[in-house]
């Protein structure tokens, strides 16, 4: 009967023993969610929006480094000129800066404005062929690939014109149509007074003209590419 007695209290005991553990267990419990839901939880949310504001600032500096700003464009309304200084326009990138240069060396550096349009005044043009292109460069120093050139021919030479029929500065002749003949250089436009002769590939011309009675005086001038002008007068003299 004791022994039984004994065996109760032990159970008891240990019972009592179960059921303190549970209940402290019980309290941890609580007091860690208290701990997530106080703590925690404000924590996680601030992890977050930091690794957000590292992703986003690094995909900005990602974008920056291989994101270059596009090329310019360059504009020159004409091949040749007799002008040895020109201005060249553009436009590129707005708030960009552009490098202009002339046969791969740098001439100048201008700001594009911000609606992206760019003009660069009193450009010197060496003799002959002048090549430009242009870099665009932004706010971070990253340069875009080079433009297509274009190119301008600073040739201020007036052309050679020689007049081959009439052959002398005056003449007389007996027919009220002529044919005014000539050579010149390729590429050139030829005008007898007001009117234009047509001009073969090697720059030789022709042209009839209608004479009237008496004296019939033609100016015979030959114009290049860049503008630069030769001109011959000749004096027909027609006795009907």
């Amino acid at each position: 009967m004791a022994q039984f007695l004994r065996k109760s209290r032990l159970e008891r005991k240990a019972d009592e023993q179960i059921t303190r553990k549970t209940i402290i267990l019980g309290l941890v419990t609580v007091l860690f969610l208290v701990f997530l839901v106080v703590v925690g939880l404000p924590l996680l949310v601030r992890f977050a929006v930091f690794l957000g504001d590292m992703k986003s600032k690094n995909a900005s500096v990602a974008t920056d480094i291989t994101l270059p700003p596009l090329a310019p464009r360059l504009f020159i309304s004409y091949d040749a000129t007799n002008s040895a200084t020109i201005s060249i326009s553009g436009t590129a990138e707005p708030n960009t800066s552009v490098e202009l240069m002339k046969n791969d060396v740098v001439v100048t550096k201008i700001d594009a404005s911000p609606n992206g349009d760019f003009t660069v005044d009193n450009v010197t043009l060496d003799k002959g062929n002048n090549k430009f292109t242009a870099v665009a460069i932004s706010d971070k120093g990253v340069r875009s690939t080079i433009s297509k050139d274009t190119s301008v021919t600073y040739d201020d030479t007036p052309p050679v014109l020689s007049v081959t029929q009439p052959n002398s500065d005056t003449i007389t002749v007996d027919t009220p149509e002529y044919d005014i003949t000539g050579t010149s250089e390729k590429g050139v436009s030829v005008m007898v007074n007001d009117r234009m002769a047509m001009v073969d590939d090697t720059g030789k011309f022709t042209l009839r003209v209608e004479l009237s009675p008496g004296n019939n005086d033609f100016t015979v001038t030959s114009t290049d590419l860049a503008g630069n002008q030769t001109s011959k007068k000749v004096s027909i003299t027609y006795n009907n």
